[in-house]
């Protein structure tokens, strides 16, 4: 006769139940990671615009004037 094996079914106890936002990361360190990420974001648009506003306006005062 076969030895039964039975005697080890849920050794290692069970896995705790996630949320479905636990389960794809949601957690405080992520949402630092997020606010972060869009504070570097906001940072470089801001930079971006400065650029492009010091851009458009240089030609503007180095055009001679006609007259």
């Amino acid at each position: 006769m076969a030895k039964s094996r039975n005697g080890l079914l849920g050794v290692g106890g069970q896995r705790k139940k996630l949320s479905r936002a636990e389960q794809q990361g949601a957690n405080p360190a992520r949402n630092d990671d997020r606010k972060a990420a869009e504070e570097k974001k906001q940072e470089l648009v801001r930079k971006m615009r400065e650029r492009a506003a010091a851009a458009g306006a240089a030609p503007a005062q180095d055009a001679p004037a006609e007259s």
